[in-house]
């Protein structure tokens, strides 16, 4: 946590000073108010005569000790504020920083729920501690010991008194934080279900009224919610067991030292403004441990939440970068030796020894059934994931050896779900190139066979997209991919079942200008119709991990009983539809 608390330790340095400038004053009032009780009214150093003008001075006094001590106060929660948001803020970039280099793995692993939470709320925790620790501590502290300072300064018996509650109000302090403290761990972790919940439920509400599972869905939310109020009762019923004890035992003291002063005023060992300020002081000192109780609550709750953003901070990329950045002659040449492939998560494999060649402006379609390997694959390209086993090289380079930037830059992939922000059509596709031109947008929603859409709606290429893409069809989502994709000029385009929800017709025509735009780049078109894959140069079957057949459709239809068994599915249907 220094890291961050570095750069603005000055401003903490600063608070920390006022804040003394302001408990200082604090403090000093009740001598003066002591003082205008015995010698201003009641005379006791005069002959039992009052003193007007020493009741004016020491007032004028106090007045301007109250207004500097205002003024401190004021400008300790300035510089408290500084070096809380700052560090916030620098702590909040560098875990959203270090989220967009974790691995799709580590992405999983952690949750979207769970990074939700501990990017904004555990970070809000770990601010609000560090500036409860910069003014609560130094005030806590001051104006507790100070206190007792001016206690024994004014009647050792009374000191002896307050000193004499303070093994009870400890113990009870470290009981209720014992007790307390675990519990903020499985706070925050229920909070993390909550925003999982939260954001599947409204990414999937579509689905989940279609299915009409809201009933279902309520109830789920319920139980999340009822578990964290549950835990979070648990903890504010400790804190207001804690609040009464204490509160008692200061006021037990309170009583203890008038019952004595009534004794030593009567004896002359006491005079009523020393019994006025020590009940000041011990009020004062009630306060102070009162703030120290809360003080250990935001501190157990910031270190808990600390511990959670750590764990994101101090979390590696699993992908290391490597340093390759030349130029390479090759362009757009894939090739694997010997992958084998499994999710971390998994023990099983998803490929097996494979090897494959794919030439520069090579058009290779995979096809496959659902969960044969043909996604996992493609990742592999652009290194979303690391072979278990062999090697994947682009332009005859092994991917890890490359700077992922540039990596990814070789290569536009259009994944199966097509992902949208809420941001204008053309900007959507303008993701796809850096300072993208108007004209450069519309030439790649053309090649798309998205302009005719984008044009007739009503602010054209300026229309907004709903979040998530929810106002337009799947088609159309899949268009502005497309183009998006296309916009990037990439050597290497990957088309990941990204024409699923086009027409024969469009998809037929979208390839086509997809060829006369860029006949030299590579494209791998992953893609479960036949149509869709036919005018591949190569297709690649794959079963179960491995590379069943390989060739052109003319060959397969001969050779490959799995491609005939497909295409005989679907032929009929696809000759109607081409007629």
């Amino acid at each position: 946590m220094w890291k961050y608390i570095k750069p603005y330790f000055p401003f903490a340095i600063l608070a920390g000073l006022f804040m003394i400038g302001e408990v200082m004053m604090d403090l000093v009032q009740p001598g003066i108010m002591s003082q205008i009780v015995d010698d201003g009214v009641l005379g006791l150093n005069n002959g039992g005569a009052g003193n007007l003008g020493l009741i004016w001075e020491l007032g004028i006094k106090m007045i301007g000790l109250v207004l500097f001590g205002g003024l401190c106060g004021a400008l300790n929660n300035v510089f408290v504020n500084l070096s809380g948001q700052n560090i916030g803020n620098d702590m909040r970039k560098d875990c959203f920083c270090k989220v967009m280099g974790f691995s799709f793995p580590q992405l999983d692993k952690f949750g979207t729920g769970s990074l939700v939470t501990r990017v904004t709320n555990d970070i809000t925790q770990v601010q609000n501690f560090i500036s409860q620790f910069v003014r609560g501590m130094i005030r806590t502290l001051l104006l507790t010991f100070g206190s007792i300072y001016c206690i024994f300064r004014l009647n050792r018996d009374f000191g002896l008194v307050t000193v004499c509650a303070f093994p009870f109000i400890s113990g009870c302090l470290i009981f209720c934080l014992r007790r307390a403290n675990p519990l903020f761990f499985r706070l925050q972790a229920q909070l993390d279900s909550l925003n999982e919940i939260m954001q599947e439920d409204i990414s999937g509400i579509r689905t989940m009224k279609a299915c009409v599972r809201e009933t279902y869905e309520k109830i789920r939310f319920g139980k999340a919610n009822d578990e964290l109020i549950k835990t979070q009762l648990k903890v504010l019923m400790i804190f207001a067991f804690m609040n009464p004890v204490v509160n008692a035992m200061m006021y037990i003291v309170v009583a203890a030292i008038l019952m004595i002063g009534s004794y030593e005023v009567g004896s002359g060992m006491a005079t009523p403004g020393n019994i006025m300020a020590a009940v000041t002081y011990t009020t004062q000192l009630l306060n102070g441990i009162l703030m120290l109780t809360m003080l250990f609550q935001n501190i157990s709750r910031g270190l808990a939440s600390w511990e959670r953003v750590k764990e994101i901070l101090s979390s590696e990329s699993e992908l290391k970068n490597g340093s390759f950045r030349s130029e390479t002659k090759k362009k757009g040449e894939i090739e694997f030796r010997d992958v084998s492939f499994s999710y971390s998560n998994s023990g099983n494999a998803v490929l097996e020894h494979m090897n494959l060649k794919i030439h520069q402006g090579e058009k290779v379609a995979i096809l496959g059934a659902t969960g044969c390997g043909k996604t996992s694959l493609v990742n592999l390209i652009p290194r979303f994931y690391d072979v278990s086993e062999g090697a994947v090289l682009v332009d005859g380079v092994d991917v890890r050896e490359y700077d992922q930037k540039v990596l990814r830059n070789k290569v536009a992939v259009v994944l199966q779900k097509s992902e949208l922000f809420n941001a204008s059509i053309g900007e959507n596709i303008a993701w796809g190139g850096i300072d993208a031109k108007a004209k450069a947008v519309k030439e790649a929603a053309v090649i798309a066979q998205a302009d005719d859409f984008i044009s007739t709606a009503e602010k054209g290429y300026d229309t907004m997209i709903a979040q998530r893409g929810m106002s337009l069809s799947g088609g159309q989502k899949q268009r502005i991919s497309i183009a998006r994709a296309i916009l990037k000029h990439a050597e290497i385009l990957i088309l990941d079942d990204s024409t699923s929800a086009l027409d024969l017709k469009t998809e037929s025509d979208f390839y086509r200008a997809l060829q006369e735009f860029s006949p030299i780049s590579t494209k791998i078109i992953i893609a479960q119709r036949i149509a869709s894959v036919r005018g591949a140069d190569r297709i690649i079957v794959l079963e179960k991990g491995k590379i069943l057949a390989d060739g052109s459709h003319e060959e397969l239809i001969k050779n490959c009983d799995v491609y005939q068994e497909i295409y005989h599915s679907q032929v009929g249907e696809e000759d109607e539809k081409s007629a």
